[in-house]
C-alpha cells in the first residue's frame, strides 16, 4: 500500500508520499511514488501514484518516453494545452493500461491491477490545479471546499488535515501539517513507510520551490513524530476527568 497527499494552497501545492511497497511482512520495498516534469518558466506538472506497481510503473514509464519525443502530437505532458487535457490524458492511460493487464491475464487479472493517482501541476497563464484520478479514468479536481486529495491508507492521516488545513497558511506549515498526518499513518499501518517525498510548487514560479526526502534519521521529522506524541499525551492530560455516578 502507500500514502500520498496532494495540497492546494493560495500560495501554489504541497505534496508529500511515501515509498513503501509491499506484498507480505517478509517482502518490503522502497519504490518512488512521486515524479515530475518540467518546462521551465512555462509547466511543472507532478503525479504521486498508489495501487499495483506494475501499472502505475507502466503508465510512469509511458509518460517519460513521450517527454524525449516532444514533436508527437500526444506529448501531453509537454504540450497539453491546459491542466485539464493533462488529467483526461493520464486517465486515458491509466484506464487502458488497467484494462489491458486485466484483459492478459483473465479472471486472474480482475481486480489485482487497480491503481489511483494525483496529478497536480500548473502552466502558464493559469491557475495551479490538482486532481485525483481513479482506475476508471475518469477524475476529480480540489476545490477552495475540497482542497486536498489523499490516496492509499487515507484514514489515519486525514483528521490531521481536517483539523489543521488553511487554504492561507505558508508553504512551511504546510509541510509540518503533512509530516504529522504521515506520522500518524506510519505509527498506525505498517504498510506505509520511509523514506517520504515531499515536493511543493509556488504559483507562478513553475519550479519546485523545495524539494526533499524524508529519511529515517531526518531530525526534523524525528522531531515532529516525538513533539506530537508528547502534545497528544499532554492534551488527554488536560481534559476533564470522567467521572463515574455514585449509585
Amino acid at each position: 500500500m502507500t500514502y500520498c497527499v496532494g495540497m492546494v494552497l493560495e500560495k501554489g501545492l504541497v505534496l508529500m508520499s511515501d515509498t513503501r511497497t509491499n506484498s507480505g511482512v517478509d517482502n518490503i520495498s522502497t519504490f518512488r511514488k512521486m515524479y515530475s516534469w518540467q518546462v521551465p518558466g512555462e509547466r511543472i506538472i507532478s503525479v504521486m501514484t498508489a495501487g499495483n506497481l506494475a501499472t502505475t510503473q507502466a503508465v510512469v514509464s509511458q509518460l517519460e518516453e513521450r517527454t524525449k519525443a516532444p514533436d508527437e502530437r500526444d506529448n501531453t505532458l509537454i504540450k497539453g494545452p491546459t491542466m485539464f487535457n493533462v488529467a483526461t490524458e493520464i486517465g486515458r492511460l491509466l484506464r487502458s493500461t488497467i484494462e489491458e493487464r486485466q484483459l492478459s491475464n483473465g479472471d486472474r487479472g480482475k481486480g489485482r491491477f487497480t491503481a489511483s493517482m494525483i496529478v497536480a501541476g500548473q502552466i502558464k497563464g493559469m491557475q495551479p490545479r490538482l486532481f485525483m484520478i481513479y482506475p476508471e479514468g475518469n477524475f476529480i479536481e480540489a476545490s477552495w471546499d475540497t482542497p486536498f486529495f489523499q490516496i492509499g491508507e487515507t484514514k489515519y492521516g486525514r483528521p490531521i488535515i481536517l483539523r489543521g488545513y488553511d487554504q492561507n497558511m505558508s508553504f512551511e506549515d504546510a509541510v509540518k501539517l503533512l509530516m504529522v498526518s504521515f506520522d500518524s499513518t506510519l505509527k498506525a499501518n505498517l504498510s506505509v513507510g520511509l523514506p517520504l517525498d515531499l515536493l511543493v510548487i509556488g504559483k507562478d514560479t513553475f519550479a519546485p520551490v523545495h524539494e526533499h526526502r524524508v529519511t529515517a534519521d531526518d531530525p526534523y521529522f524525528d522531531t515532529i513524530s516525538s513533539s506530537w506524541g508528547d502534545a497528544l499525551r499532554a492534551a488527554f492530560d488536560s481534559l476533564p476527568d470522567y467521572k463515574f455516578e455514585s449509585s
